[in-house]
Formats: structure tokens, C-alpha cells, sequence
């Protein structure tokens, strides 16, 4: 979360997970990187992802994922100044 103020500007969730890819290595999974409307391009955003990235280094983790639905595409050029690269297609199938 990031506050300015006492204001809560951002927000953003973090999940470990092991699998059996990498020998059972574990990795981070980032989701829901929200910065508040009139915040943005304040560099709030990087704050956040560049916070989770030091707590995945500290845990010694194996990588840092997240997704982004397709028609972001500033959202992509945003994640892909950070470091981040393309990795693969999602899938979902919605129950209701």
C-alpha cells in the first residue's frame, strides 16, 4: 500500500507460491497494482512494484510474475520499463 499524506494512493497484493518448476522454487505472484486516478504518473506505481521486487530478493525467490489483461497496453509499456517481460497467454472461464 502506499499513502501520501495519511492517504491510502495505492494499492497492490503480493502471493508466494512453490512449484515443481524450478526444483520446487518458490516465486511471487503481484496482482491488483492500483494507483488512485489523480495520483497517477507520480511514480506511485513503480514505488510499489520496485517494494515487491526487494521483498522477492530478500525471500531469495526464483522470479516475480504478474498479469495484465490484454487491452492495457499502457499498462504493458508500464510493466515493461520496470524490467518485465512478456511470458506467456492467460486463460480464464468465467462460472456466472
Amino acid at each position: 500500500m502506499a499513502e501520501r499524506d495519511g492517504k491510502v494512493v495505492g494499492t497492490f497484493q503480493t502471493m508466494i507460491v512453490t512449484s515443481l518448476v524450478g526444483r520446487g522454487s518458490s516465486s511471487m505472484i503481484i496482482e491488483a497494482v492500483q494507483t488512485r486516478g489523480d495520483m497517477r504518473g507520480q511514480g506511485i506505481g513503480a514505488q510499489m512494484i520496485e517494494f515487491a521486487i526487494a521483498e522477492a530478493k530478500r525471500r531469495d525467490l526464483r522470479l516475480v510474475q504478474l498479469a495484465s489483461n490484454a487491452s492495457r497496453t499502457d499498462a504493458h509499456r508500464f510493466y515493461k520499463r520496470l524490467g518485465f517481460k512478456q511470458s506467456h497467454l492467460g486463460f480464464k472461464m468465467a462460472l456466472k
